[in-house]
């Protein structure tokens, strides 16, 4: 029998096996299925992108009811609603948490207390993943990542989806058998992938892609990316997409 958790880290890896490598990231909030536990893991699959893999049972707690996400790259939970204060957990971009109470400038949370500018009610969506994905500029690309801590290509692209409240699934080839609506000339918010990797366009000449060879989001032009995998044994683009 299976049953539903939330994870209650800011970041935790979704491993492959026990103590095996990270595949994939989930955030404060998640909700995580689990069909077992031993040893101290839970094997289970992500709820929001159906991704399966292993977790530490530390890292779980019960659902609760989330009404707010984190809307800025990364905010912190502070001891005292006053800025001054110290802060006692880092939030990622896109965590989900349930706020007590408001007060001047602060809403409340199990968790401390979070500036109400950082916060959007869970029905309070983002309207342009391109403009997500741009808000990562210069984070730092990690296999597997999911925040500002480090992020990779296909995290980018689940990240910009989930602000957005548009399904996406948790790596780059699942991504490109979801995504089959047909692009036309290059133009803003298509994806294009290749063989492991996927990038978005921003308009009909550049596009902004998690990459191993800045190790870094960085922009690109289009036409300087096609060239740039192709030659380095990327291989050529295997599929475009309108987002």
């Amino acid at each position: 029998m299976t049953q539903l958790y939330q994870i209650k880290e800011p970041v935790v890896d979704v491993c492959r096996t026990p103590s095996g490598p990270r595949d994939r990231q989930l955030l404060l909030g998640d909700t995580f299925e689990v069909l077992n536990q031993k040893d101290g893991w839970s094997h289970g699959s992500s709820v929001k992108n159906g991704y399966p893999g292993y977790v530490y049972t530390e890292s779980l707690e019960l659902l609760e009811i989330k009404t707010h996400w984190i809307c800025t790259l990364s905010s912190h939970a502070y001891i005292e609603p006053d800025l001054k204060s110290a802060d006692c957990l880092f939030l990622p971009f896109g965590a989900q948490v349930q706020v007590l109470s408001e007060g001047a400038g602060f809403f409340q949370t199990k968790h401390g207390f979070i500036p109400y500018q950082h916060l959007r009610t869970m029905d309070n969506l983002l309207q342009d993943p391109v403009e997500v994905a741009l808000s990562f500029l210069g984070t730092p690309y990690l296999w597997g990542g999911d925040s500002s801590r480090g992020i990779d290509c296909s995290g980018l692209i689940q990240a910009a989806c989930a602000a957005c409240g548009l399904d996406c699934p948790g790596d780059s080839g699942a991504q490109q058998a979801f995504f089959q609506k047909p692009a036309g000339p290059f133009g803003r918010g298509q994806l294009l992938f290749w063989k492991g990797h996927v990038a978005i366009t921003l308009n009909s000449e550049d596009l902004v892609h998690a990459n191993a060879q800045t190790m870094t989001v960085c922009l690109e032009s289009i036409e300087n990316a096609i060239a740039r995998i192709l030659t380095s044994r990327g291989g050529p683009v295997t599929h475009h997409a309108q987002l």
